[in-house]
């Protein structure tokens, strides 16, 4: 991803060098190969700057000569790498076999098992087969949306397919993403009464493992985890051992070898190694005060501050060593440590200005298990007598074996015993039971003294007893076995001869013991039998072991070695070469000397006091040839403080490194525990600088971050901080000294870092997808405040920072959009900030098609700003400011596009209305991204095309209305405009194109199930409807701006009331109209069309309610408000002269009525006629009653069309209204009639008429609701006594009614 710089070339040309040094150290052959420039980078794919084991090429074209030279070339790098992978292993093992700096740390973060590609690709399988509904998991609908979304959006996106690539993604990662995302559903979910939303989360988690799951065998499960999560626990040694076989590619067989020589097993030759290591840096740096060799420091009094520094570190391994414990065989005692000077002056008896050992630090605890067989050649004794033995170790009990009879002496009894005597005498004693009366005591039969020690057979031997004088048994010997423990801080015994200046004064054969008192404390002391304490001993510390020629002075001994320290030589003796090799190895461990002794191989010649001396080099032959047939003895012999541990390390990291990223674990680039015990160890024990590791620990991990790896920033963050630390002098691990070197690569490795995370923020959806690694995002933003910082102490400007991360976020902004446009298949170029459609491409392109691809364009960008403020926004907390202005970036880029796209479309289309929507909603909910620099693009585009299209749709709206009035009919059609809030309203694409050259409305399709019920007219209820949906239409635009919104709305307001006005009084002249032609007789039946007309008003002003007012919470003009007072009052006025016109009908028909009555008027000549006729024509047939019909024809007008204005007019108000004034009118008309009739009698025929209609009119007003307030006026009143009156009168003129009459209580036969 990342070139490499130049400086990590040279780097590398280093490297070489210093490969050739250290082999050459080593001990290597006279030519030493170069080394790779990239040990352990072979394998590395699409690694930049390659670096695999090959030589780089000496020109482009090599010929052919060279080319023939590449295959031994190779082949010798080949070898080199192997040499250094085996010295390697050498100091690797040794760390391992006997650590005493580092533990193996048991707080690290657990890493999960990572994802491969079969893998991943499994797993969609089994989401598919749960989406497919192939699985036996029962779940909701909620669940499932959310599980399709999780496999839309996440599964199958290549991002994550990428992660899973590079290793940095593991299960817990997929589950964490799945586990985020329900918890936005289930809290956006309504509350459920007994089921909280933890358990519905805990459910869905559960459903999610089962389908991860699939169907795999439960059973085996477990015992997969516990094999894979090993090498995340705590590490034995052999684990570790197999570990870093494969890490430096060591073969099985090499490490048996090595493991051998090396003596990995033997704690006591580790130390030893130590010791004599620590002895050796010593030296080295004492070398290096000395000559003044030292590197180049950035100031000159560093120089001998790093000798002290290198003192340091050796004087606290030291005290690491010596505080080992070391395991003793007798009581515990605690040693006063040893003060150490740099010339490292140890101690012996003779010195009495140093601290001295006290005889009792070396005492020693021994156990003696004795076990007696049996005894041979007892013949002085009956068959039948018992005997038995005793054994005992002088100083301490005596204990006795079982008894046994004469014949068969045999008891297989063990005695176990403890002493302080490294030379105990052990006495066994055979007696037999006495038979005499007077015998006080046993009678012995024999004895043996023993005198065993730690070396002597531990196998069972047969010893001759000492027996009395006057015994029988001349032969009588015993069979036993002496076993003495040797202590574990006894390292070895036997006998020399010695002679000291000091100790020692004397040349003869003394008992020695070689005593461990500490990790650094080492004592040779002789002892005399049956003494606990050392007769004379010396420390060992400052001494140096070698083998030594014959001296022919001295009598005794035969192979000579000595013990030679300033002012004093101690010379020893053996008296066989293999005792002195044992004796001298010895020596060697104890003494922590840098000399290796090596004896002659050829044999020793004659002593000429001493007799001829013999060689025991078998054995040390056999070993020597073993290992350089095999080519390890350099590799074990070579002295680590000759080689270049820094180098060493790197490559060890480096290999360590890559073996980590590529096993089975999601590691991020931290080591496993062991891994990290290891590194530490190896650094403490071989003065690795800190410095330098986290250097190339630095450089490392940022190679492979730019080859494609996932590596955690907090890692990074870490080793930076320690090298910044140690560069500026705050001495992290306690270095003081800084190097030219290391600030140098310090300062290389800074600019290269703060360029790859400014690349890694530029990349941030791809290097850290769906916000994983967890918190990653994050960290990489600190770690680039603490990068651009100039030193530890001052803080960077956070403006500075800023300025960076804006810097960014632009590239990133331009990065994101160009994959996006990709992905979409949108063909183009892309340049800074600008799309640059190809020409030809969309010159073939229809507009339709244009504006589609924008579209799905526009929704591919709102899920990417939605994806980084679900899973980024949270890092940028710290500046939302530039995630906002990344946006605007990332809209500016999409701009281009969608003008393109949109100046393509004809004109007059609204089919670029939903990408406004789309867009609007995303942008007015976000506080950051509302009206900003985009939006008001956006706004700017989309004015005129909303302006247009509310100047277009208020023409046709005009229109159709005067169109639809002139051709109206008048016929109820159904309710639709009530029912469009419960209906999905068409959006202005779905309304009808061209809109002025629309006719009329017709109904659509998707509104035929909202015929419920009978309404206003089709021009009406066409009107109301397109109102309607224009508003909402509008009102869907949720337009940002607030004063353009308001000005829309208020426009939309104004044109549906100058809309409803025109059609309140072209419904008003057309009443009018309607019902001037109407009859104005009692066959008078409210037509359905003026029930429609009522009921447009009506409709009219629920309308005006929802179409003409504003909002309450907006201030309203005072203008406005009297406009819409004006429609109210319109409205209002109008339903009134429509109600007294439709009064004033009833009312008519009423007179006309009445004016038929008025023939009977007393005092008329018609009157006269009429009742002589009557009464005449009565004595001889059954004549009718005259007036009978007349009431009753009206009553049944009044009656039916009572029903009709009942079932065809939809407000109830209105019809009281109306109800109230016809029966208030009607009856005013009859009382005026009466009035004018006040000096006159009725005829019995008005009369009877009139009570009926009266009667009968107030009955069936009663029925329909009239109140009884207005049921019993003053009128009515009036009317009641007036026909109350006539009644009477009637009845004594006449002789009564015929049972008509005023009275409630009349039983009148209904009529009609």
């Amino acid at each position: 991803m990342l070139d490499p710089s130049s400086s990590e070339e040279e780097s590398d040309e280093g490297l070489e060098e210093e490969s050739r040094d250290v082999l050459a150290a080593a001990g290597g052959s006279q030519r030493a190969p170069p080394a790779p420039a990239r040990e352990g980078r072979r394998e590395a794919p699409g690694r930049a700057g390659g670096g695999g084991g090959a030589a780089r090429p000496g020109s482009p074209s090599p010929s052919v000569l060279s080319e023939g030279r590449d295959e031994p070339e190779r082949q010798l790098d080949e070898e080199q790498e192997r040499r250094i992978r085996l010295q390697l292993y050498v100091f690797v093992v040794r760390c391992i076999a006997y650590p005493f700096n580092a533990k193996q740390p048991t707080d690290m973060a657990r890493r999960q098992q990572k994802l491969n590609k079969q893998q991943l690709q499994l797993l969609k399988e089994r989401f598919q087969a749960f989406l497919n509904g192939e699985t036996q998991i029962v779940a909701d609908e909620a669940f499932c949306n959310a599980v399709r979304s999780y496999y839309e959006v996440f599964l199958k996106s290549d991002r994550v397919a990428r992660m899973v690539q590079s290793g940095g993604c593991s299960a817990n990662d997929f589950r964490e993403v799945f586990k985020k995302n329900i918890e936005k559903r289930v809290r956006s979910l309504p509350e459920i009464d007994g089921l909280s939303k933890e358990t519905v989360l805990s459910s869905w988690i559960a459903k999610y493992d089962a389908i991860y799951r699939g169907e795999e065998d439960l059973c085996k499960q477990p015992n997969r985890m516990a094999l894979s999560a090993v090498s995340e626990l705590i590490l034995s040694k052999e684990q570790l051992y197999e570990m870093f076989q494969q890490i430096l590619g060591i073969k099985k067989l090499e490490h048996q070898l090595l493991y051998n020589a090396c003596q990995l097993d033997n704690a006591d030759e580790q130390a030893a190694q130590i010791r004599r290591e620590l002895d050796g840096r010593l030296q080295l740096a004492e070398k290096m005060a000395k000559e003044r060799k030292f590197p180049k420091f950035i100031a000159k009094e560093m120089e001998n501050m790093y000798i002290e520094e290198l003192r340091s570190s050796v004087n606290l391994l030291m005290a690491n060593l010596e505080s080992l414990p070391v395991s003793k065989g007798g009581p515990e005692f605690k040693l006063q440590k040893l003060k150490r000077s740099q010339n490292s002056a140890f101690l012996d008896i003779g010195d009495e200005n140093e601290i001295q050992l006290s005889k009792s630090d070396v005492v020693l605890s021994f156990t003696l298990e004795i076990v007696i067989m049996e005894v041979q050649g007892l013949k002085s004794v009956a068959p039948n007598r018992i005997v038995y033995c005793t054994m005992e170790v002088e100083g301490g009990e005596k204990l006795q074996t079982d008894q046994a009879e004469a014949s068969r002496p045999q008891w297989g009894t063990q005695g176990d015993f403890t002493t302080t005597h490294p030379r105990p005498v052990v006495k066994v004693k055979l007696f037999t039971e006495s038979t005499g009366v007077l015998a006080l005591e046993d009678k012995e039969l024999g004895r043996v003294i023993l005198y065993p020690t730690s070396n002597s057979s531990k196998s069972a031997e047969l010893h001759r007893m000492m027996v009395p004088k006057s015994s029988q048994d001349s032969d009588l010997k015993i069979k036993l076995a002496v076993r003495m423990d040797k202590p574990p801080h006894m390292k070895h015994s036997g006998y020399l001869y010695a002679l000291g200046q000091k100790v020692w004064k004397r040349w003869k054969k003394r008992y020695f013991v070689l005593v461990q008192v500490s990790q650094y404390t080492f004592a040779m002391c002789s002892y005399r039998e049956k003494k606990s304490e050392p007769q004379e001993l010396m420390q060992l510390e400052g001494y140096t072991v070698d083998y030594t020629d014959p001296h022919p002075g001295l009598q005794g001994g035969q192979m000579f070695f000595n013990a030679v320290k300033e002012g004093d030589t101690v010379i020893f003796a053996s008296d066989d070469e293999q005792d002195r090799i044992l004796w001298v190895q010895a020596m060697y461990r104890a003494t922590g000397q840098s000399y290796k002794p090596v004896p002659a191989i050829q044999t020793q010649k004659v002593n000429p006091k001493g007799g001829t001396l013999h060689a025991g080099a078998q054995l040390r032959k056999f070993y020597a040839d073993r290992f350089q047939k095999h080519g390890m003895d350099e590799f074990i012999s070579a002295s680590p403080c000759k080689l270049d541990h820094a180098f060493l390390f790197r490559i060890l990291q480096r290999q360590t490194l890559d073996h980590r990223l590529n096993d089975s674990y999601s590691c991020l680039g931290w080591f496993s525990p062991g891994q990290v015990f290891v590194l530490d160890e190896y650094c403490a024990r071989y003065g690795v600088r800190g410095c330098h590791r986290h250097l190339c620990y630095l450089t490392e991990l940022m190679e492979h971050s730019e080859s494609g790896a996932v590596v955690d920033p907090t890692l990074l963050h870490y080793s930076f901080a320690f090298c910044a630390s140690h560069v500026h002098g705050s001495r992290p691990d306690g270095i003081g000294t800084v190097s030219m070197e290391e600030k140098d690569r310090f300062e290389e490795i800074k600019e290269r870092l703060s360029f790859l995370l400014e690349n890694q923020i530029s990349h941030f959806r791809y290097c850290f997808p769906f916000g994983r690694p967890e918190g990653a995002l994050k960290a990489t933003l600190s770690l680039l405040e603490r990068v651009l910082m100039k030193d530890i102490a001052t803080p960077i400007p956070a403006e500075e920072v800023k300025k960076v991360v804006r810097k960014c976020l632009e590239k990133a902004a331009l990065i994101n959009y160009t994959r996006l446009t990709e992905y979409a298949k949108i063909e183009g170029q892309v340049t800074l900030f600008c799309f640059v459609f190809d020409t030809e491409t969309m010159s073939q392109a229809s507009p339709a098609r244009k504006l589609e691809d924008v579209l799905h364009l526009a929704e591919l960008c709102i899920e990417v700003l939605q994806q980084n403020e679900e899973h980024h926004a949270e890092a940028f907390a710290w500046w939302p400011d530039l995630l906002a202005e990344h946006a605007e970036k990332f809209w500016a880029l999409f701009t281009v596009d969608m003008d393109t796209a949109l100046e393509a479309q004809p004109q007059d289309s609204w089919d670029s209305f939903p990408l406004f929507q789309l867009l609007n909603n995303f942008l007015r909910n976000d506080t950051l991204l509302c009206n900003g620099k985009f939006h008001k693009h956006l706004q700017e585009i989309f004015v005129p095309l909303v302006v247009r299209y509310v100047d277009l749709m208020e023409s046709s709206i005009a229109q159709s209305i005067h169109r639809g009035f002139e051709q109206e009919t008048w016929q109820p059609v159904k309710n639709i405009a009530n029912s469009l809030p419960n209906v999905a309203l068409p959006k202005a694409p779905s309304l009808p194109r061209n809109l002025p050259q629309i006719p009329s409305f017709s109904t659509p399709s998707w509104m035929a199930s909202l015929y419920e019920s009978t309404n206003g007219s089709a021009t009406s209820e066409d009107l109301f409807w397109k109102l309607d949906a224009l508003q909402m239409f509008v009102f869907d635009l949720h337009w940002p701006e607030q004063e353009f919104a308001h000005h829309l709305e208020q426009r939309l307001k104004l044109m549906a009331s100058d809309m409803i006005e025109a059609c309140v009084k072209r419904t008003r002249t057309a009443f009018e109209l309607k019902l001037q032609k109407a009859s104005k007789t009692t066959d008078l039946r409210i037509p359905a069309s003026v029930c429609t007309m009522l009921n447009v008003l009506v409709d009219a002003k629920k309308q005006s309610t929802k179409l003409c007012a504003l909002d309450g919470g907006q201030e309203l003009g005072s203008q406005w408000q009297q406009y819409h007072s004006k429609i109210d009052d319109l409205i209002d006025s109008t339903v009134k002269e429509i109600i007294s016109m439709l009064v004033s009908k009833f009312v008519a028909v009423l007179e006309g009525v009445l004016s038929k009555l008025s023939r009977y008027d007393e005092g008329t000549f018609f009157s006269s006629i009429l009742s002589f006729t009557v009464k005449a024509a009565a004595k001889y047939v059954d004549v009718p009653k005259p007036g009978m019909d007349l009431a009753d024809t009206y009553i049944m007008f009044v009656r039916q069309n009572q029903d009709i204005l009942r079932e065809k007019v939809n407000e109830e108000m209105y019809i009281e209204k109306l109800f109230d004034q016809w029966y208030s009118s009607s009856m005013k008309v009859i009382c005026v009639w009466l009035a004018d009739r006040l000096d006159l009698q009725l005829h019995i025929y008005q009369l009877k008429t009139l009570i009926k209609i009266v009667k009968k009119t107030y009955r069936d007003f009663r029925l329909q609701g009239v109140l009884e307030g207005t049921l019993n006026s003053k009128t009515y009143d009036t009317l009641h006594r007036r026909l109350t009156v006539e009644e009477a009168t009637a009845s004594v003129s006449e002789g009564g009614l015929q049972g008509i009459t005023m009275k409630d209580s009349d039983e009148e036969e209904e009529e009609g």
